[in-house]
């Protein structure tokens, strides 16, 4: 299995994270639609959301005891940034 550790991870306005792995990609992962599953509720205190924390290892980041995500789930599920700006840019383009 092959793991994409993370390097860094820093939170985001509108409950967004831009996780930087140790390869030195950068993905987005947008958590508005964990908040609606019970375990996540207690992210939308703001303060809370903005202490998160890489895990021991880079396996993972965390929040507390009870909340935590998986690195896999942020690469699979995290937009590349490239790709985030190159969607930004034919959004404004077309206009």
């Amino acid at each position: 299995m092959n793991f994409h550790r993370i390097k860094n991870i820093v939170a985001l306005k509108n409950y967004q994270l831009k996780v930087e792995f140790i390869t030195g990609e950068l993905k987005i992962y947008d958590c508005k639609p964990l908040l609606e599953k019970d375990v996540f509720k207690a992210l939308e205190n703001e303060n809370l959301f903005r202490k998160v924390k890489v895990d021991t290892g880079g396996y993972g980041i965390i929040w507390s005891d009870e909340i935590d995500l998986s690195e896999s789930e942020l690469w699979i599920n995290g937009k590349t940034v490239e790709s985030q700006v190159a969607e930004d840019k034919a959004e404004y383009n077309s206009k």
